[in-house]
């Protein structure tokens, strides 16, 4: 599947190589949501250490972190993950849950612990909420089904803007559901591969964890892999965007309570409205992305990248922006 913006294809990088290996043996495939990083190999490193420690690797039964990722990708209204994930969700448990994690309808899941997480995973975006006060997971689980959902709301708003509707050939009907049981079968031998927490971490750095992310603190694991994403988001996000706009950025989504943004755009407008003609483009752009990125299209795209150009610079803008809302979504949980 093409990747929408992004016009050149990566080259040969000894990271990405390493990379994209791991992702194939343990992940089943080198999927989009990962290569769509390749420009900026080491941000493929850090999505893949962040969701292999997590989702993979973590503490916490896999269907059920997996029921998190499909039910935080209704939430955001991608398709592309929420397909992705009804199919593991299907492989891990043997159980089609795809209608009632689409529907958000956590009464079509017949499975308790299930049906309890989809409900948690729902209300993520709900501060205050007393799900998020009563998890159903264990302490010990709580790093890893948190991290699950952040980093689903961080790759939810790249894939959003980068992908197409579905990585399946069908979208509706029987023939889907034939095309999931398919896609199922294929990934099922590398679910049941054994995942050694912590393998990936050497791919980066060591890095200091953020306050703002202490949920993770328990498992010296997660927190590793999330101080070393979070380092190279930092680091790309500087390269890729200013310090005006980073800030007219953070400042709005430190105040952003989880709903939808009004639909005029004059929330994003008044935002931005002190920066630089140059700089509203890329103000523009990083806000739509962490709060609408259903909104970013093919105008919103060009105004960025005539002023700043290059792959490297797109994908470092959209994965900044996408994990400034996902890390003050994680502040909640």
């Amino acid at each position: 599947m093409a990747i929408r913006y992004i016009k050149s294809s990566a080259p040969a990088d000894t990271l990405s190589e390493k990379v994209l290996s791991r992702i194939h043996r343990e992940f089943g495939a080198e999927v989009e949501p990962f290569t769509l990083h390749l420009p900026v190999p080491e941000l493929l490193a850090g999505v893949w250490i962040a969701t292999r420690e997590t989702l993979l690797a973590g503490s916490g039964r896999r269907d059920a972190k997996e029921v998190v990722a499909a039910a935080v990708s209704a939430l955001n209204r991608c398709p592309y993950c929420l397909d992705a994930h009804s199919i593991m969700v299907l492989e891990s448990s043997g159980l089609d849950y795809s209608k009632a994690l689409a529907d958000g309808d956590s009464e079509q899941i017949e499975d308790e612990f299930l049906r309890e997480v989809a409900e948690w995973a729902r209300a993520t975006r709900t501060p205050g909420s007393p799900l998020l006060a009563t998890p159903p997971f264990t302490t010990k689980e709580a790093p890893a089904f948190i991290g699950t959902a952040v980093i689903f709301h961080y790759i939810n708003r790249m894939v959003t803007i980068l992908l197409g509707s579905s990585p399946l050939p069908f979208t509706s009907g029987l023939p889907k559901k034939v095309a999931m049981q398919m896609a199922a079968w294929f990934f099922g031998g590398a679910i049941r591969i054994s995942k050694e927490p912590g393998a990936s971490l050497p791919l980066l750095p060591e890095a200091a964890l953020p306050d703002d992310m202490l949920w993770a603190e328990p498992s010296p694991v997660i927190s590793g892999a999330f101080a070393r994403f979070t380092s190279v988001i930092e680091k790309y996000g500087e390269l890729a965007l200013s310090a005006d706009v980073r800030k007219a950025v953070a400042t709005t989504v430190q105040n952003w309570e989880g709903r939808e943004p009004d639909m005029n755009n004059l929330w994003c407008e008044e935002a931005i409205a002190q920066l630089t003609e140059t700089d509203k483009a890329a103000g523009h752009l990083a806000l739509l992305t962490a709060l609408a990125p259903y909104r970013v299209d093919e105008s919103v795209i060009n105004a960025f990248t005539s002023s700043f150009p290059g792959d490297d610079r797109l994908i470092a803008a959209l994965a900044w922006s996408s994990f400034t809302a996902a890390r003050k979504i994680g502040s909640w949980l």
